[in-house]
This record gives C-alpha cells, structure tokens and sequence, in this order.
C-alpha cells in the first residue's frame, strides 16, 4: 500500500444504491493522469442494490488506488457517512466526486494540483460542469465569474462551488470538522466555511472538466421548496457564528444571517407561506440596521406575491 504521507490527493466519494452509475464515476477518477500519487476513499453506506460489489470488484483490481471504507453494518445516512469519508481521506488536498456524478478530463486533477501547488495564498479551486438532465440533456455551466478569486467573505453569503469540481486543501486533516456539521444533510458548504476560516483563496478554472447529475440526491430534493433549502442555510449560519472558531469572523458571518432572513421571508411570501414569513419577519426586524427598509422590502414581497405589483 501507498504510504499516507505520499498520497497528494484524496478523492472522497459517497455513494448508496447507485450502481447504475457507480462504475462510470470511479472509472472517470480512475482515469486520470497525474505525475504524483493520489488515492479514491469510497463511502458506501449500505447499499441494498449491487452497489457495494461493484465497489469491492474496483478494489480489488486496483487495491492501491481504491480504498473502500468497511461497511458499518447498517445505513448511517449521508452526513455521517460524509464525516467518516473525509476523515479517512490521507491526501495533502481533497477531491469531491460524489458516486452519481462523473469527471470528463483526464487532467482535472492535474491542472488543479499545479495551480495550488504554485499559489501557496489559495486554499480551493473550481471549475466549470456539465449538468446531466434525466432525459440525458447535457447543458453546460459556464460561470462568469466577476472577481478575480473569491474568500471566505464572499463564501459566506453563498457557496460559488459546485462539489463535483472543487478541490480544497486537507484543513480537516488537522482540525476535524465540528460536530455541529451532523445536523445537516449536506457537508460540502460547512466544509469550505472551515478550510477558509483562517484564510486562503479560491479560483476558478476555466475548464469544463465535469458532470453533475441534475434531479438526483438529498439537495435536489431540497431544491423543490426554494425556502427549506435556505432555512437549511440559515441554521448553518446561525451554527458557523456560535462556533467559537469562526469568532474573528462574526460581524461578516452576522451580516449574512441578516441578508439569509430577508431572502426567506420573501421566498416564504412568494411560496404563499405568509405566517411564515410575518413572524420571521418580526424576529427579524430588530436585527436589521435599516428597519425602514426592511419594512419596506418586507411590504414589497408580500404585494409582490399577491400580484399587486
């Protein structure tokens, strides 16, 4: 085996009863082509489908490439297996390549080692995707992105990286995710808050290098009711402020909690959930530096959701 201290890369992969494209996704990361060592850590949460066996074939065949974590004996859900993958993860920077998505450039993790093995002050890098629809419609993502990189101030008010593309410095390695992550369905935003806490960069590549899987998964159920998503969102804030970590960062971190609560109270308005949105609104309004304005952009969503305006 590969000692520990060689691997440059972790691949961190979840997967659960996907074998109609488990093996598409590890054969794209087993493709790459790369001039250092890097390592594919599969979290397979009890499948009930033949997704574990066609994990167990990889690893076999490739037994110093593939590490396929033990099964815990039953389905721990998608957080807790996020927390186990990543905590197995050796490499001085990690991948994310979920088990439903697939990569489509041989060099993506090439061209994404170079650029921050050559910028030490960048601590991420992404890339432009494809969207796979499930009518097979493939739609490419091309972001412009408006800044030359983006922070953890930018982050902050809204995650800018599609997992499926990001690579990001081990910070887990030696300060492990906090627990308060478990909460969540999703760990890729907390975990991109935590590597860029303490500073560091992100950048964007213009490549398109891969595939996500549209309508699939925990955040595209998520996504039907635009206001569970952000209610999500909020929480997570509200945890990154009281964690005592994040203390140097509190009055960006509180300014987006202000900015997420207006955002939910016009999507509650627009989704027709208007005692909803009046009591965020009231618990809201004392927080706000400019409540004028706050009552007046609270006005204009709920005339807005009546069609008034």
């Amino acid at each position: 085996m590969t000692s520990t201290s060689q691997i440059t890369v972790s691949v961190f992969m979840l997967t659960y009863n996907q074998e109609h494209c488990i093996g598409q996704a590890i054969d794209s990361i087993l493709a790459q082509k790369t001039t250092f060592t890097y390592q594919l850590v599969i979290g397979e949460d009890c499948s009930i489908d033949d997704t574990k066996s066609i994990c167990e074939s990889y690893q076999k065949q490739y037994p110093k490439k593939v590490k396929l974590l033990p099964s815990m004996g039953e389905n721990i859900g998608l957080i807790n297996n996020y927390f186990r993958t990543i905590k197995a993860c050796n490499g001085k920077y990690i991948a994310i390549c979920d088990g439903d998505d697939y990569w489509i450039d041989e060099q993506k993790l090439q061209k994404q080692v170079d650029f921050l093995e050559s910028n030490p002050d960048y601590a991420m890098v992404g890339t432009n995707y494809l969207k796979l629809f499930k009518d097979n419609t493939l739609v490419e993502e091309i972001k412009q992105h408006n800044k030359s990189y983006y922070e953890f101030n930018d982050l902050i008010f809204k995650n800018v990286l599609p997992s499926v593309t990001t690579m990001f410095k081990n910070v887990p390695r030696q300060e492990p995710l906090p627990n308060w992550v478990l909460k969540y369905p999703y760990g890729d935003w907390p975990t991109y808050l935590w590597v860029l806490k303490n500073g560091g960069k992100v950048h964007f590549l213009n490549d398109v290098t891969a595939v996500y899987r549209m309508e699939v998964g925990v955040s595209a159920k998520l996504r039907k009711t635009l206001s569970d998503i952000e209610m999500v969102n909020l929480n997570i804030l509200n945890d990154v402020f009281l964690d005592t970590a994040f203390s140097h960062k509190k009055a960006v971190i509180n300014k987006s909690i202000n900015d997420k609560k207006k955002q939910l109270v016009s999507l509650y308005n627009r989704e027709r959930k208007f005692f909803k949105a009046f009591v965020l609104f009231l618990k809201s309004i004392f927080n706000q530096k400019n409540k004028f304005s706050f009552i007046k952009f609270y006005m204009y969503s709920l005339l807005k959701s009546f069609k008034l305006i």
